[in-house]
């Protein structure tokens, strides 16, 4: 049962995010944009700690 609501909510969120782009091509590429700013932002976070750790916590 769990598993039909999962396919029922992955097919939602395709129809809504093709919905997105087809109505609003800009706002969606700034969607992205902020995406990948998040992606990026978290990967830098954890390089900064795993250097911080590196050099003995100081």
């Amino acid at each position: 049962m769990a598993v039909q609501g999962k396919k029922i909510a992955v097919y939602v969120l395709v129809v809504f995010v093709l919905y997105v782009i087809i109505t609003d091509p800009e706002q969606a590429a700034k969607y992205v944009l902020i995406g990948f700013e998040g992606v990026s932002s978290a990967a830098q976070a954890i390089g900064d700690f795993m250097t911080w750790i590196a050099n003995g916590g100081e």
